[in-house]
């Protein structure tokens, strides 16, 4: 009887630590040798807190959407890594391009002027001695990440980058949007300039997929949950001090729903979301209206992937149906709480 052919043994575990010198994407099939920064950085707090972010935000209560902000970012180190593994400065900026999201990532961006990527470029400074040590400026990282210095990750208007890719790809197959796997779909991608390239069909596909994102950023479901959690957040930080502020955006999430939930302007709204969102609801127009919050969706990502240089125009028809911006809605809070405070 012949032996079967030797396979690499693949790890038994997908650990976002960085043990024995190795992480195993299980999204995009990938593994990544790590740099000694890389592991060290993984162990880093402002790395290892990602894990306990999540990436769809207060919508992880409502939705299969539940992974990481750290596995979002661990995914984009390792497709950084498989175009331009020799590039240290942007794998790291990968993997620290999200440490300075708020709990609930996106969800109250904004409120009482908290925004992700000021607090990014401080705690990529707090970060400063472990990257001198490996040989690395912080500066340029920051630089790398922000797109000033080209890189796989630098984007262009209008193009798909790979931040986004990796994202559309790992949202659309927790969504069961996607038609394969999506190891298959980079299979038939490259990074140019960078930009996400591609063939016309695999193009398309990818439309579909960006129409499929937007149709749920604007979907009731996103509206509730990230609305009335925001509304909420607004009603603790609206008069905050700063160090208030910096102690709620260094939170994780579980620390940051202990906080909703507890709170005594909080505590029974954060109770009813949690425990049956759908007695939140929309308030549709020509209803009564409403003392409750405002949700608003101010733009869509629809950067296209490239064919042929250029990028595909939005004509999927997928396209026809998405609202036009800025998205709002107005939600009614259960009718036993009562509304806005």
């Amino acid at each position: 009887m012949s032996s079967a052919p030797d396979r690499p043994v693949l790890p038994a575990v997908a650990d976002v630590l960085g043990r024995d010198g190795a992480y195993r994407d299980p999204v995009w099939q990938l593994t990544v040798q790590l740099t000694p920064v890389e592991r060290e950085l993984m162990t880093c707090w402002w790395v290892r807190r990602l894990h306990f972010v999540a990436h769809a935000g207060a919508a992880a209560i409502g939705t299969t959407q539940t992974y990481s902000r750290l596995e979002h970012s661990l995914g984009l180190l390792a497709l950084t890594a498989h175009f331009t593994p020799d590039d240290r400065t942007a794998r790291v900026a990968a993997l620290l391009h999200d440490v300075g999201h708020l709990p609930l990532s996106h969800t109250f961006e904004g409120v009482a002027g908290l925004d992700h990527h000021d607090l990014g470029k401080r705690r990529i400074a707090d970060l400063a001695d472990t990257l001198h040590r490996h040989g690395l400026d912080p500066d340029s990282v920051v630089a790398t990440e922000t797109g000033k210095r080209r890189s796989a990750l630098s984007g262009a208007p209008g193009s798909l980058k790979l931040d986004h890719f990796e994202s559309l790809l790992r949202s659309g197959q927790a969504h069961g949007r996607t038609a394969e796997t999506p190891s298959a779909t980079l299979a038939r991608v490259r990074v140019r300039d960078g930009c996400v390239t591609t063939d016309a069909e695999t193009a398309e596909y990818l439309a579909g997929l960006v129409a499929g994102e937007a149709r749920w950023l604007c979907s009731e479901t996103n509206a509730i949950t990230n609305g009335a959690t925001r509304y909420l957040a607004g009603l603790i930080l609206r008069d905050a001090d700063s160090h208030r502020r910096d102690e709620v955006a260094a939170m994780t999430d579980t620390e940051f729903w202990a906080l909703l939930l507890t709170h005594p302007r909080t505590a029974a709204h954060a109770r009813s979301l949690r425990s049956d969102p759908w007695s939140w609801s929309i308030v549709e127009p020509g209803d009564q209206p409403t003392t409750g919050p405002t949700y608003e969706v101010k733009q869509l990502y629809l950067d296209m992937p490239r064919v042929d240089g250029s990028p595909l125009a939005a004509t999927h028809p997928a396209f026809e149906h998405l609202p036009d911006m800025p998205w709002r809605c107005d939600l009614r809070p259960p009718p036993d709480i009562g509304g806005h405070r």
